[in-house]
């Protein structure tokens, strides 16, 4: 899901159409011409998406034999993937090097907190639900609010429930599904002190993701590009010892590579 810029510095989003169900010679085409116009391409995909979505991203990338491609599908829900991305293409206006970029995924996922307000936990398997949560999901009008990251937490919507927020000022994005998402509005926003509150289109493998399709999707997130350009660039780079290009953390987004073992000492006879 590619969402609307958060700025004018933020770069549009190549979108990568039916990658499974088209032509292995148009999906090849396409990501070959993003290299050349680019020079590095960062994909970012849903883990909600079809497994052969996975398989034809790595598929393009072994064909086209490619360090210059990087491959990122963080266990975030749909909308979170999406917000992310927007934060990635915001960077990408700055003076960041392909690596330093492509490896920011991974820490600003630190600062993002997604979650969403569903009808029934029956069909959620990717957050801990307790067997009372189960029960009390067949009970007609129960709502349940569930934070899936930095830390799963569910709680039945009523008087005093609340979800854990974030220690820092965000703003928040909600889509709306088919449940009022007066809840997340009214009662969650100003709970968090968000600064900013937008709706979206609720992303397609939401319903996947969170295994209803009665469900209202919410993600707290940091909107300003000198935080994230701060956050960023106070981390320590490196150059990977591999392909030499320059990353933050301890993975190659591009090779793969992890940095080699240290030797270890000689010990005292």
């Amino acid at each position: 899901m590619a969402l609307p810029a958060q700025d004018e510095r933020t770069l549009p989003a190549a979108v990568l159409h039916d990658l499974d169900r088209r032509p292995l010679d148009q999906a090849l085409s396409d990501v070959q011409t993003l290299i050349e116009q680019h020079g590095y391409v960062i994909v970012l995909s849903s883990r909600a998406a079809p497994a052969a979505v996975s398989e034809r991203l790595h598929t393009v990338r072994s064909l086209l034999e490619s360090d210059r491609i990087a491959l990122f599908s963080p266990e975030l829900p749909p909308l979170g993937i999406a917000v992310l991305a927007r934060q990635l293409r915001q960077l990408a206006s700055c003076d960041l090097s392909p690596g330093v970029l492509a490896s920011a995924g991974r820490l600003l996922t630190h600062y993002l907190h997604t979650g969403a307000l569903l009808g029934s936990v029956a069909g959620l398997d990717r957050v801990p639900v307790d067997l009372k949560a189960h029960a009390r999901s067949w009970m007609p009008g129960s709502q349940f609010a569930v934070l899936a990251h930095p830390a799963p937490q569910l709680v039945r919507v009523g008087p005093g429930a609340m979800l854990t927020g974030p220690e820092f000022a965000t703003s928040m994005l909600v889509a709306r599904g088919q449940p009022a998402a007066d809840w997340v509005s009214g009662t969650l926003a100003p709970a968090w002190n968000a600064q900013g509150l937008r709706e979206v289109a609720l992303p397609a493998e939401s319903a996947e993701w969170w295994g209803t399709g009665k469900l209202v999707e919410f993600c707290a997130y940091l909107p300003d590009l000198s935080v994230l350009y701060q956050l960023v660039t106070s981390v320590r780079q490196s150059a990977c010892h591999w392909c030499g290009i320059d990353v933050i953390g301890d993975r190659c987004v591009f090779c793969s590579a992890t940095p080699p073992a240290a030797d270890l000492p000689v010990p005292a006879r």
